[in-house]
C-alpha cells in the first residue's frame, strides 16, 4: 500500500473487529454487557438470567437465557472503535459462529474457571484457527466454587494446542476471589463493588502477592522473548524489558498465532472487564494488521487480491441476513473500497446487479443510518433483496469473488402441516423468510403428502424456528415428531446400460449411457468420471449426462435420500444417431444410474452424534447404562474438575428426548453437549 493510501486509511489503525466466542453458559453475553456499560454504549447493565441482556434481544433468547443469533454492536475504548459480534455457544447454532469468524480480525475466547475448555469452546476455537483469527482469552467465573485458573491454562494447551500466556493471575478463588494481579505492570487491581466495578484501583503488591506473581512474570517475559530476537537477547543478558516492549511482543505473538494472552476475572461480579478491553486494543489486530483476504476473478478464474484500503476497488462479504418487518437486512464486512446508499453493486456470486437503498451501523436490534461504509467496517444494508449469506459484493467494473462460508449438513427434520389452505400460504411465506436468514435450515414439500419437510441442525434449532413462526409470523400449524435425515450409499460395484428412445413433443429423442457405480470412502463426496473419449461427442450431450448423474445422486433408491461415498464412471455413450439429443442422454443417464444403484447393494446411513456428558461421579454408572439403552458406544472417560466426562457416539434416532432421560437418571445433576459427527451405515 502506498504512503498516500496509508495516510488516507489512518482510521483503520483504530478499528478492532472482534467476536466473543465460547461454550454455552461461559459468560459471553454477560461480558459483552459489561463492555458496553463501561464504554458508555449502554447506561444500565442487562443480565442474561433476568432476560434483559442487550445482545440477546430475541424473545426466544430471553426465555432460554442463551444466545441464538449473533448480534453486532460497536463501542469506543481508549481511542479505538471496537466492533463486536456476540456469538452463540450452543452447537445447534454453530453456523452463526462460523460466519461471524469469517469476517472478524480477532476474538476473545471465554473459558469458565470451573468447567475449563468445554466441548463447544473446543469447536469454536478450532473454527477460529481455520480462519487464522488471533485471540486473547478471559478465564471467567473466578468467584465460583471450584475455580482453577491454572487448570484452564493446562487444558488450553492439551485440548486446543494453544500457547496460553498469563498476563494476569487471580488473587484468590471462589469466595476468596478479591481481584487480579497485573503481571505486565506488577500491580494489584481492585474493583470497587459500590460502582459496579466501573472504578478500580492499581495498588502496590504486598510481599505475599509479589511472591506469587514473580514466577508467573518470569514465564511471561520468557514467552515474549521467544517471539522477538531483540527481546531474547535482552532476556538472556538479564537486561530490563520495558512494559512497552512486553506489550509489543505480546501483540506480535498474538497476531502471528504463536501465543494467546490470558486474562482473569468475573464478569458477573464486575471484576477484570476493563483490562480485557485494554487487551483488545493492545493485542488484537486492526484490519491493516491481518492477512489480505484473497478472492478469484469470476471471469478469468485466477487469484485476485484487493488492498485493504478505502481507495481500493470495493469488495464485501455478506455474512448474515435478517428480516425486519418483512424487509431484508444484509450484514456485510467491507474488505476494501467504499460504498454509499444509492450505489448499484454487483453480486459476483449470483451474477446480479442490485442497488443499496440505505446503510446502517448496528447495535443489537437497533440501527443508525450512515452515509458511507469504508474498508474495515461491518455494516447493514437495506435494498439487497436477493442477496444470500456468503455472497460477494463488488462493483461491476472490477469483479472479485471472495472465499465462501462453509456449508453445513442438516441432521433432523420435522413435517409441518398448515391448519387450512390460507395458513398454508402464510406458512410457506414465513418459512421462506427464515430460510433467507438461516443457511442451515432447509425446506422441501413432499409431493405425495403435501407436507412441508423442514430440516435443521438439531432439536433446539427446530424448536426455535417453530416458536418464531408462531410468535413473529402468527402462523398456525401442526408439527410432526422430529425425524432423522438419512443418507444412502452402496456396498458393492454394479454396472448398467440404458437406452432411451421416445417421442416427446413431436420429436424423437435418443440417448445411450453405460455406467458403473462403485463404493469409495462412505464419508467422502461423490465422484463422477468419464472413461470414454468425450471429444467424440457434442459437449452438450456430455454435460447433459453429467448433470443427470449429479442430480440423480441427490435422491437415492431406498428413501430418496442424498447419496454419498459413490464413484460413478461413464463407460460409454453409445453411438450417435440422428435422434440423439440432450434430453435423450439426460434420461438415459438418470435411468441407468437408478438401475446401477439398485444393483449395488444400497444401504441407508444415519447421523451419528458425538455426545459429551458432564456428570457427578456417583451417577456415572447410570449414565453408562443410559447410553447403552440409546445404542451408544463409550469412546472415552476422563475427569474435569469435580465431574466425570463421558464421551460417546450414538445414533440420533435414539437420542430424541435424551435431555429428559438424562435428568431423570441423574436427579438433574448432569448436563451434556451433542454435535453431529458423521453419517454411518444403519445397524
Amino acid at each position: 500500500m502506498s504512503k498516500k493510501a496509508k495516510g488516507f486509511d489512518k482510521y483503520l489503525n483504530f478499528i478492532r473487529n472482534i467476536g466473543i466466542i465460547a461454550h454455552i453458559d461461559a459468560g459471553k453475553t454477560t461480558l459483552t454487557e459489561r463492555i458496553l456499560y463501561y464504554t458508555k454504549r449502554i447506561h444500565r447493565m442487562g443480565e442474561v438470567h433476568e432476560g434483559t441482556a442487550t445482545m440477546d434481544y430475541m424473545p426466544e433468547e430471553q426465555e432460554r437465557g442463551i444466545t441464538i443469533t449473533s448480534a453486532c454492536t460497536s463501542c469506543h475504548w481508549q481511542d479505538k472503535q471496537i466492533n463486536i459480534i456476540d456469538t452463540p455457544g450452543h452447537v445447534d447454532f454453530t453456523i452463526e459462529v462460523e460466519r461471524a469468524l469469517r469476517v472478524l480480525d480477532g476474538a476473545v475466547g471465554i473459558f469458565c474457571a470451573v468447567g475449563g475448555v468445554e466441548p463447544q469452546s473446543e469447536t469454536v476455537w478450532k473454527q477460529s484457527e481455520k480462519y487464522h483469527v488471533p485471540k486473547i482469552a478471559f478465564v471467567n467465573k473466578m468467584d465460583r466454587i471450584g475455580a482453577d485458573f491454572e487448570n484452564v491454562l493446562l487444558e488450553m494447551k492439551k485440548k486446543l494446542g494453544a500457547n496460553p500466556v498469563a498476563v494476569q493471575i487471580p488473587w484468590g478463588a471462589g469466595a476468596e476471589f478479591e481481584g487480579i494481579i497485573d503481571l505486565i505492570e506488577m500491580k494489584f487491581l481492585w474493583f470497587d463493588p459500590s460502582t459496579d466495578g466501573e472504578k478500580f484501583e492499581k495498588r502496590e503488591l504486598t510481599s505475599e502477592q509479589r511472591e506469587k506473581a514473580e514466577p508467573w512474570r518470569d514465564k511471561l517475559i520468557e514467552s515474549v522473548s521467544e517471539i522477538d530476537e531483540s527481546l531474547l537477547e535482552k532476556y538472556l543478558s538479564e537486561e530490563e524489558i520495558s512494559t512497552y516492549e512486553i506489550k509489543q511482543g505480546l501483540k506480535k505473538g498474538t497476531i502471528e498465532l504463536k501465543l494467546t494472552p490470558v486474562f482473569a476475572g468475573s464478569a458477573l461480579k464486575n471484576i477484570g472487564v476493563q483490562p480485557v478491553l485494554d487487551g483488545i486494543c493492545d493485542f488484537l489486530p486492526s484490519p491493516l494488521e491481518v492477512k489480505q483476504i484473497e478472492g478469484i476473478d469470476p471471469e478469468t478464474k485466477k487469484k485476485k487480491v484487493f488492498p485493504i484500503s478505502s481507495k481500493a476497488p470495493f469488495s464485501a462479504l455478506v455474512f448474515k441476513i435478517t428480516m425486519e418487518s418483512g424487509r431484508q437486512m444484509s450484514l456485510f464486512r467491507v474488505y476494501s473500497g467504499t460504498v454509499k446508499p444509492g450505489d448499484t453493486v454487483y453480486n459476483a456470486t449470483q451474477d446480479k446487479k442490485q442497488r443499496i437503498a440505505r446503510l446502517f451501523t448496528l447495535h443489537a436490534d437497533r440501527k443508525e443510518r450512515i452515509d458511507m461504509a469504508r474498508a474495515g467496517e461491518i455494516v447493514g444494508a437495506a435494498g439487497l433483496k436477493d442477496v444470500k449469506t456468503g455472497d460477494t459484493l463488488c462493483f461491476e467494473d472490477d469483479k472479485i469473488i471472495l472465499e465462501k462460508i462453509s456449508d453445513y449438513q442438516s441432521v433432523i427434520s420435522i413435517a409441518l402441516e398448515p391448519k387450512n389452505t390460507s395458513e398454508g400460504e402464510k406458512l410457506i411465506e414465513a418459512l421462506n423468510k427464515l430460510l433467507k436468514e438461516d443457511p442451515t435450515l432447509f425446506m422441501e414439500v413432499d409431493e405425495e403428502t403435501g407436507q412441508i419437510i423442514l430440516s435443521g441442525m438439531g432439536e433446539l434449532h427446530l424448536e426455535v424456528v417453530q416458536e418464531r413462526l408462531k410468535r413473529e409470523h402468527n402462523v398456525e400449524f401442526r408439527a410432526g415428531n422430529p425425524q432423522v435425515v438419512y443418507r444412502e450409499t452402496i456396498s458393492k460395484s454394479a454396472t448398467a446400460k440404458e437406452e432411451f428412445l421416445k417421442e416427446l413433443g413431436d420429436e424423437m429423442h435418443y440417448g445411450c449411457v453405460e455406467l458403473k457405480v462403485e463404493p469409495i470412502d462412505r464419508h467422502k463426496d461423490n465422484k463422477v468420471v468419464f472413461e470414454v473419449d468425450t471429444t467424440a461427442f457434442p459437449e452438450k450431450f456430455v454435460v447433459a449426462t453429467e448433470t443427470a448423474i449429479k442430480d440423480g445422486l441427490q435422491s437415492g433408491v431406498l428413501k430418496g435420500s442424498p447419496v454419498q461415498g459413490v464413484k460413478v464412471s461413464v463407460l460409454s455413450l453409445g453411438n450417435l444417431r440422428e435422434e440423439s439429443s440432450e434430453i435423450g442422454y439426460h434420461m438415459a443417464a438418470a435411468s441407468g444410474l437408478k438401475k446401477a444403484l439398485s444393483s449395488a447393494g444400497p444401504v441407508l446411513m444415519e447421523p451419528i452424534m458425538s455426545v459429551e456428558i458432564y456428570v457427578p461421579e456417583e451417577f456415572v454408572g447410570d449414565v453408562i447404562s443410559l447410553i447403552g439403552m440409546k445404542g451408544g458406544k463409550i469412546e472415552n472417560m476422563f475427569e474435569r474438575g469435580t465431574d466425570k466426562v463421558v464421551h460417546a457416539l450414538a445414533p440420533l434416532r435414539k437420542l430424541f428426548g435424551f435431555s429428559t432421560d438424562l435428568r431423570s437418571a441423574t436427579q438433574g445433576r448432569a448436563n451434556f453437549i451433542m454435535k453431529f459427527e458423521k453419517f454411518d451405515v444403519l445397524e
